[in-house]
């Protein structure tokens, strides 16, 4: 295993970044501004990189503490989890990453069931765009977004997605949109991570011109469907995410659902030895027969 950095500079490196404030970090951990910096110092001596930027604004991190936060915190996350179950005397405990669309728009809405299905494992779910490092132990299990280049882990598929433009009824009803050549002159919503762009959209349809601008972007597919449910433009986004807002009438497809592109970009992610878990034979099991109904019912 690598030579790791002694905790307590990873414990001040953490709250100095999180505050903004030698002093405020101080303050939260009980030390003093000056045994702060010590062990800021400390760690930046055991990396070989600066972490800060100190000035008279005050102290902000560096590019090399951004990237390093991102690494270390939720492995700080999970260390301080899973104390607080030891302590409490909670056992069966699963730790999952998922991304944060997937997470509030799909995962969220079913959990009920697991707790339903699996009363006896504690469950504790992180979301960000940025995938677990396994080998800092931050989860048990991270459900992926993109292409599955991840090589040495298992990687298994849950559903195949139809992306399709969707808009709320009553900007659909304004508009009036025909065919996808309309669009070209309609506010549109780009979700600047998705896989399928409005170009691949349109292509499919045979319009070759891309769209010239865009009325909002963003870099979550929740964001771009908020913005739809708003009436403020049309998104391009996975029925399947979309599906609570579709089932209630918030938002609805553009045109013929045949004409969606399909695709398969979400993903249950893990290293072999955490196969055998209890945990996560359970969790995979109730997963992936979700995900069934979820593909049956699109």
């Amino acid at each position: 295993m690598a030579r790791l950095p002694p905790l307590p500079t990873l414990q001040a490196f953490e709250a100095v970044a999180r505050r903004r404030s030698f002093a405020l970090a101080a303050t939260e951990l009980a030390l003093t501004a000056s045994a702060v910096s010590h062990q800021i110092a400390k760690l930046e001596d055991f990396l070989g990189v600066k972490l800060f930027d100190r000035s008279a604004q005050g102290v902000r991190l560096s590019a090399a503490g951004e990237g390093y936060l991102r690494r270390v915190a939720g492995a700080l996350g999970a260390i301080g989890a899973a104390t607080d179950d030891v302590r409490q005397g909670v056992r069966n405990s699963l730790y999952v990453h998922a991304s944060p669309s997937f997470a509030s728009l799909w995962l969220m809405p079913r959990l009920a069931s697991f707790a339903q299905e699996c009363p006896g494992i504690s469950l504790f779910l992180s979301a960000s765009p940025t995938h677990s490092d396994f080998a800092l132990g931050q989860a048990d299990l991270d459900i992926r977004y993109g292409r599955p280049q991840w090589p040495d882990l298992v990687v298994e598929p849950l559903f195949e997605e139809r992306i399709l433009p969707v808009a709320s009824p009553a900007f659909i009803a304004r508009h009036g949109l025909r065919e996808p050549a309309d669009l070209l002159h309609t506010p549109l919503i780009q979700s600047t991570v998705s896989i399928v762009q409005w170009t691949d959209w349109l292509a499919a349809r045979g319009v070759t011109q891309a769209p010239e601008r865009f009325a909002l972007r963003f870099d979550r597919a929740q964001l771009a469907l908020d913005a739809a449910v708003q009436g403020l433009g049309v998104a391009l986004e996975s029925a399947t995410i979309a599906g609570t807002h579709l089932a209630e009438g918030r938002l609805a497809p553009l045109f013929d659902p045949g004409w969606a592109v399909p695709l398969q970009a979400h993903f249950l992610v893990y290293p072999a030895r955490h196969a055998k878990r209890p945990e996560v034979e359970a969790f995979n099991r109730w997963l992936q027969a979700q995900a069934g109904l979820a593909a049956s019912a699109g």
